[in-house]
């Protein structure tokens, strides 16, 4: 059975009227819970990441302003939430459970982040809601301990994976596929291994064609022997920032083709949740929630 990473380290209070929704991952437990796709004892605080996981992907310059709460005003801007010792734990505390989620992938076949998925942190600086890059951090993590040799990102966040194409880029043992809304956040693009940019609005079969098209031959020809899966839900028509057109039924098919070509050629994969922001915080939680039905439904 899946096992699940989440912890109330997860939440922090932000500005009223902040438009990045933190309250999703206290909801989608209680869903999760609540809908019997998971059972309590699914669920477990994965901890704070260690200090030498972080380094082993961010600049200790970064790191330490992080850690003090010493970033400038730009940067705080730049990262759009306001620094904080919460903010520091819940960094730590959603990093940790991407690196549980792969240990336990390995031995599970799959597993869950209810966090994560903060893949515009670059190695000496944060962006876009996103202060350490929890995927670069686990990948790293895997790498260092010999646990695996050869590892692929399956992004599918609607914006481009930049963060972690950019702290991949020397890293032949890390293949970084990014498929995105073109014409959309970030501006600048970093070189994944692979960009696959959509045109704005897709829809279900549109996206689904292009992403049946690409990634079964990818698998092999990177031939990993694990994965991480970004599976940000800000792909949905009704997402304030995403700029593409998919329902719920087609974010859901989504999720299946992917965790289900992991399932079929026995790649472990680690999921982590990514971007959502839908007008109604429901759309939000329904669609990331159907990511873990799913991985329940093929792997449970």
């Amino acid at each position: 059975m899946p096992c699940l990473a989440t912890s109330e380290r997860y939440t922090l209070d932000l500005p009223a009227g902040h438009r990045f929704p933190i309250a999703k991952y206290e909801l989608i437990r209680e869903q999760l819970l609540w809908q019997g796709i998971a059972p309590p004892h699914d669920f477990y605080d994965p901890g704070l990441c260690t200090e030498q996981d972080v380094l082993r992907v961010h600049t200790a310059a970064y790191w330490h302003k992080v850690r003090d709460q010493q970033l400038s005003a730009a940067e705080v801007r730049r990262l759009g939430l306001p620094q904080s010792e919460r903010l520091v734990l819940r960094s730590l505390s959603s990093s940790a459970g991407t690196v549980q989620s792969a240990r336990r992938a390995l031995r599970d076949g799959v597993a869950l982040n209810l966090a994560g998925g903060t893949h515009h942190a670059f190695a000496d600086r944060g962006e876009g809601f996103c202060v350490l890059n929890d995927i670069a951090i686990a990948a790293a993590h895997l790498l260092h301990h010999g646990l695996v040799r050869q590892v692929l990102v399956v992004d599918l966040d609607v914006h481009q994976g930049d963060g972690t194409a950019s702290i991949f880029r020397e890293e032949p043992r890390v293949f970084t596929f990014s498929m995105h809304a073109g014409a959309n956040y970030p501006l600048r693009k970093e070189q994944s291994d692979l960009d696959v940019a959509l045109p704005l609005g897709l829809d279900d079969a549109g996206y689904l064609q292009q992403l049946k098209a690409v990634l079964p031959d990818l698998l092999d020809q990177v031939q990993p022997d694990f994965v991480f899966f970004q599976a940000g839900v800000d792909v949905l028509g009704t997402d304030k920032l995403g700029k593409l057109a998919l329902t719920q039924a087609g974010c859901r098919a989504r999720d299946e083709f992917v965790l289900g070509l992991c399932r079929q050629q026995g790649r472990p994969v680690a999921v982590s949740m990514g971007g959502g922001y839908s007008e109604r915080i429901g759309d939000i939680v329904d669609a990331h929630c159907n990511t873990f039905r799913v991985a329940y439904e093929l792997f449970g």
